[in-house]
């Protein structure tokens, strides 16, 4: 029976929903079959050349029983929101550079030429007064010298970053640990839509994908890649603005940091 084929980009959506391939094997898997129709279809012992561990090659079986490319394609489709793969030349040229970038990046809103000039602005959730306007103040400069203004849409120094950006009537991204269509933390969801007008928001993950504590560091690295520069406005010893500042310093961004928390 012949083997039933939909656009190349349908196979990228559903491959990147098969755990336990992540952006490595992604990229072995395309390099090793040639394309990712190639490397849904492909034998077990191809699979296993590219790299695939038993849990991952086991995984991507069980999804081949599970899931139709085609019917993933038309789920994304109907979602009105774009997807950019690492092999397109809309990719962004920022998170390209990075070292094992995500192979997929789902996006809410627009992603422009301009945005290559991006600042990440990241913090704690509980900011001071003093944080608190510091964030504001520099994204509202940033806004206003034309320059993207990136963060994680979580509360505190993240939203101050995104509103005041807005208000000053420049562009933000918000870089999510869930997918696009499934907005966290809930208070900041008119916030989202507001992005999503003046900017976008931005996943690796698949569309659906809840926002569980394990999805968030990962997704620090995208705010950093994204960035030509990571501004930290306070942060606690364990938060994930300081994941985010490593993220940074291995991917030879420049590091600014105003504001320690010792709790």
């Amino acid at each position: 029976m012949a083997v039933q084929s939909f656009p190349e980009k349908a196979y990228w959506i559903t491959l990147n929903k098969v755990n336990g391939i992540g952006a490595v094997r992604f990229a072995a898997l395309i390099e090793r079959c040639g394309s990712a129709e190639a490397a849904w279809n492909a034998p077990i012992r191809t699979l296993q050349e590219a790299g695939l561990d038993r849990r991952s090659l086991e995984n991507l079986l069980v999804a081949r029983r599970q899931l139709n490319p085609g019917d993933e394609w038309e789920r994304f489709q109907k979602s009105g929101f774009t997807a950019f793969t690492l092999d397109e030349a809309t990719y962004p040229a920022n998170l390209r550079q990075m070292d094992a970038p995500p192979p997929l990046l789902f996006v809410r809103g627009e992603l422009i030429d301009s945005d290559e000039l991006a600042v990440a602005l990241v913090g704690t959730r509980r900011a001071s007064s003093y944080g608190r306007e510091v964030a504001h103040t520099v994204a509202t400069d940033l806004a206003h010298a034309n320059v993207t203004v990136v963060s994680g849409l979580a509360l505190g120094i993240d939203t101050i970053a995104h509103r005041a950006a807005i208000d000053a009537g420049g562009r933000t991204i918000a870089v999510l640990g869930s997918g696009v269509d499934q907005i966290y933390p809930p208070q900041n969801h008119q916030l989202a839509l507001e992005i999503e007008r003046n900017g976008a928001l931005v996943s690796e993950y698949p569309l659906g994908t809840r926002p569980i504590a394990a999805n968030f560091p990962p997704r620090n690295r995208i705010i950093s890649g994204l960035s030509r520069s990571v501004a930290i406005i306070e942060a606690s010893q364990q938060s994930g603005a300081l994941i985010t500042a490593d993220f940074a310093l291995e991917q030879g961004r420049d590091l600014f940091a105003d504001g320690y928390q010792d709790r």
